[in-house]
């Protein structure tokens, strides 16, 4: 929707002016009017920040503006703090509206208060940015409505998001080192191969030696990549189009998402971090006495595993055939047996949500634990495979060079 700069004046008669979102003029000003002001000017604007000249660049710009971490953690923290002091909703996103410095953060709360105001739920709302707002923070807004404990609902997504931003910054240092290694290796392999070996390809075939394996194999990727770089390219570029088409696709999704579990390294990380968020939000949800069936519904849109969602919606249609939930979950490859095993003391004791809080706090720690190690993991194996790669260019070069060697030592 597009921007309006506005001047107008309140109810004490102070002269006001910002700008707001609408898809209007006349939408602005009944907008305006619904806040209690009283518009005398309202001109369309490029962006949130009101500079009217920067035109679709500047408004693209805006658009496509981060909203970082920090910035929706903050945002969170206001709002649950402003409604836990009875503010109104509409009042509290006037208010961080004004407060917020962030333009594309700035404007989706003008569109989410004129929403609201409009007869929207604050869930759908919010629904509305999914640039701004994941869909775990969505359905977290969703479940705090239905239950009634939004204030509640919103302490635990400040902990959910701070957490995965403080896991997702761990993973990004613990894995510096080996993408330091991997550059090192994809560096390593285009020197030799294109700098290093051609010094010797002439010297070799005037010696008439017969050359190793190692040294044909590195001969024919060289020959290939210098008359036909450009297939490759094209290749290497249909390859990235066709996968970035097929992940979009809900089925591709679920088989990305299963071969990340699956990793010998990372996988292990992924599934405690699944299992942390499933066990927490769960546990939220328990508390604020939604069904289990609505609880999946919930889970399915915020687990943030496709291949894990899916085994949700399997869930979902046992459950309504009347079975537990410990003895679906059994049937589930992506739950480890720990989470089975204390959803099964929970329903059998009736302390589900207990059993659940214990299980997030375990995996919490545990994707912790596994962050850490994951750097001395990475590192052997991402060094033993530069070392192979030059080891075999190295054979490839010195293997003919030492037969060379050999014959003009008989040749004297």
């Amino acid at each position: 929707m597009p921007f309006f700069k506005y001047t107008a004046m309140d109810s004490s008669g102070a002269n006001a002016k910002g700008v707001i979102e609408a898809s209007s003029a006349e939408n602005a000003e009944d907008l305006l009017a619904q806040r209690g002001f009283i518009p005398t000017g309202v001109v369309e604007t490029s962006g949130p920040d009101g500079n009217g000249g920067g035109g679709f660049l500047t408004d693209l710009s805006n658009r496509m503006q981060k909203i970082k971490p920090q910035d929706l953690i903050l945002f969170t923290k206001q709002l649950r703090t402003m409604l836990n002091a009875g503010i109104p909703v509409l009042q509290s996103m006037d208010v961080l509206y004004n407060q917020t410095e962030n333009p594309r953060l700035k404007a989706a709360i003008s569109s989410i208060s004129a929403d609201i105001k409009s007869g929207g739920t604050m869930s759908r709302s919010f629904a509305k940015h999914p640039g701004v707002f994941s869909d775990l923070y969505c359905n977290m807004i969703r479940a705090g409505e239905i239950s009634g404990t939004l204030t509640e609902v919103l302490e635990r997504l400040i902990y959910i998001v701070e957490h995965e931003f403080k896991v997702k910054k761990d993973i990004k240092s613990a894995l510096t080192y080996p993408i330091v290694v991997v550059v090192a290796l994809v560096v390593a392999f285009f020197v030799l191969i294109f700098f290093v070996l051609p010094q010797f390809v002439d010297l070799f075939s005037k010696a008439g030696i017969e050359l190793p394996m190692p040294t044909r194999v590195c001969l024919a990727i060289y020959s290939g990549l210098s008359h036909y770089w450009y297939l490759a390219l094209a290749v290497l570029g249909g390859l990235a189009v066709a996968y970035s088409a097929y992940v979009r696709t809900e089925q591709g999704k679920i088989v990305r998402d299963g071969f990340f579990l699956r990793l010998p390294i990372l996988g292990p990380v992924f599934k405690k971090a699944a299992m942390a968020r499933f066990a927490s939000i769960f546990a939220i949800l328990q508390a604020s006495g939604i069904t289990v069936l609505e609880a999946m519904d919930i889970l399915t849109g915020t687990i943030g595993n496709a291949y894990i969602a899916n085994d949700f919606r399997n869930l979902r249609t046992m459950l309504e055939q009347g079975r537990g939930l410990s003895g679906p979950l059994r049937t589930c490859n992506s739950f480890t047996p720990m989470m089975v095993s204390m959803i099964t003391i929970g329903e059998e004791t009736g302390n589900m949500e207990e059993m659940l809080r214990e299980a997030a706090m375990h995996y919490d720690y545990e994707v912790e634990y596994a962050v850490s190690k994951m750097s001395e993991l990475l590192g052997p194996v991402l060094v033993a495979g530069l070392t192979g790669v030059v080891g075999f260019f190295a054979l490839a070069i010195f293997l003919p060079l030492v037969e060379l060697m050999q014959n003009s030592m008989k040749g004297l």
